[in-house]
């Protein structure tokens, strides 16, 4: 066998094995992205769980006074606000998952 065609062969089996290589490492990529998906579905689901809980709480404790009624408390506004967001987040969720089936 000449030097050229052995340098040659050489080459292809290099480049193989840097296919190969490639392959595995665009896979642990993927693994990390989906992993990194479900952490933040898992914690959508938490503030949102908290955000009706804190609602919930805070719906027994109102009171009705003269005062309220004219300007909302910070504590109303947070709570609205994080129903904004858990709304906004669910439905993010919900469309990620629906391309993950894709």
């Amino acid at each position: 066998m000449n030097p050229l065609k052995s340098r040659k062969q050489l080459l292809i089996a290099e480049s193989e094995l840097n296919r190969a290589q490639l392959v595995r490492e665009l896979q642990t990529i993927a693994d990390g992205v989906r992993s990194l998906a479900n952490r933040a579905r898992t914690i959508g689901s938490l503030a949102s769980a908290a955000a009706s809980l804190i609602a919930g709480l805070a719906s027994f404790r109102r009171k009705k006074s003269a005062r309220a009624a004219e300007k909302p408390s910070w504590l109303q506004t947070i709570l609205k606000g994080a129903g904004l967001v858990s709304t906004i987040w669910q439905s993010f969720g919900s469309q990620s998952r629906d391309c993950d089936k894709i």
